[in-house]
């Protein structure tokens, strides 16, 4: 498996690309903006996008999804939690975070354990609420995408609607910090770490 982080859009939210190099086929993870950027790396690399699987649906990682959406072609994944959310520039907050209204219907709802292939990859959700109620994580390997659920050093902010301390914290420390040490964090900003890492001196966890 191949993954290309790229931090997109105003917020420099961090998109990857993640994809079989045996089949080229690819998947998006949230779209947060700087689409000719995206499609540059796509093309570069030779790829064809199966899904766009977003984290959860808040404007600073869906700015390029509509574009991303025509070019590709590709199916666009959700946590049924986030499902409205997406369609609602109000909830998505794209009526006044970054520079455009996103709208838009995913074309399948995600739901906990669920299973998305990837050629010969298997990518596994993990529902996470509390940055929102719809908040995944995906795992594939040792990988662990986590969106604004987990960051080095830090976690997701709660204060917007869907969100809860609590539910961020009891997610995490139940189905994340649970995984091997040595597991791969790929977080929705900043920086990657490890489970091991966090577990051992992030302040909200330890």
């Amino acid at each position: 498996m191949q993954i290309i982080r790229m931090p997109l859009g105003i917020y420099q939210a961090n998109c990857y690309i993640v994809w079989d190099d045996k089949t080229n086929f690819s998947v998006v993870i949230d779209p947060g903006g700087d689409f000719e950027s995206l499609k540059y790396a796509i093309q570069k690399n030779g790829l064809v996008v199966k899904y766009i699987i977003l984290t959860h649906a808040h404007a600073d990682h869906i700015g390029a999804l509509d574009e991303l959406k025509e070019y590709s072609g590709a199916k666009i994944l959700i946590h049924q939690d986030d499902f409205e959310m997406l369609k609602n520039k109000r909830k998505n907050h794209s009526d006044r975070m970054g520079d455009k209204i996103i709208e838009l219907e995913a074309d399948e709802k995600l739901k906990d354990n669920d299973k998305v292939l990837i050629g010969d990859k298997e990518l596994l959700i993990i529902h996470t609420p509390g940055h929102s109620k719809g908040s995944i994580c995906i795992k594939s390997g040792n990988a662990l995408f986590t969106g604004d659920t987990l960051f080095a050093g830090s976690i997701g902010r709660t204060d917007l609607d869907g969100g809860s301390f609590e539910e961020i914290i009891k997610s995490i420390k139940n189905k994340l910090i649970v995984l091997p040490g040595e597991t791969k964090v790929y977080p929705g900003h900043g920086p990657s770490t490890t489970i091991a890492t966090e577990k051992e001196n992030n302040p909200f966890l330890v």
